[in-house]
């Protein structure tokens, strides 16, 4: 599996798969305005798409949300990092490739030795995603309000992180 910025050539496709019933039930009342946000690249920010043998499977977008613009995240401390990830094919999900894909964006993240820990922000709703969160190493924070989605904050700390990889490795 690989990344790749995502760029104006995949509008399409990561249309296509905001229209999924399995995308809308994570992500129901977001609008990501693909066709002005495509050609933006601020430093703050990646949009990639997961791809195994050139076969576009994901998306995942890694923000600073300490300087994100909208300030989603509200008052956030420096050095974090926030994650958005989804399966675009139902027929994509339940193989792993979204374990692979959190791994390679977490690796992505604790690349950079200043960022102490990543956020992500499952709906309260999606338990699944929860018991993926929680398998990776992420705990759960605190329960917020972000616009109409009621949502858990988890957080994967750095040496949480490096303790998960560590448990992959001796398995």
């Amino acid at each position: 599996m690989n990344l790749r910025p995502a760029t104006s050539t995949d509008l399409d496709l990561l249309r296509h798969w905001d229209e999924q019933p399995h995308v809308i039930a994570s992500d129901p009342n977001d609008d990501w305005h693909w066709e002005e946000e495509l050609d933006r690249t601020p430093d703050w920010r990646e949009q990639l798409i997961a791809e195994i043998d050139g076969r576009a499977i994901g998306f995942i977008q890694i923000i600073d949300p300490a300087r994100e613009e909208s300030h989603y995240w509200g008052d956030v401390a420096e050095n974090l990092r926030a994650i958005d990830i989804w399966i675009g094919a139902e027929t994509d999900l339940g193989k792993g490739y979204g374990t692979q894909m959190m791994q390679l964006a977490l690796t992505r993240c604790f690349a950079d030795p200043s960022v102490t820990a990543v956020l992500v922000d499952p709906l309260v709703s999606n338990t699944r995603v929860h018991r993926f969160y929680e398998r990776l190493g992420f705990q759960c924070v605190e329960r917020r309000q972000f616009g109409d989605d009621d949502c858990f904050v988890y957080r994967l700390n750095r040496e949480n992180w490096h303790r998960s990889e560590e448990k992959e490795v001796n398995r």
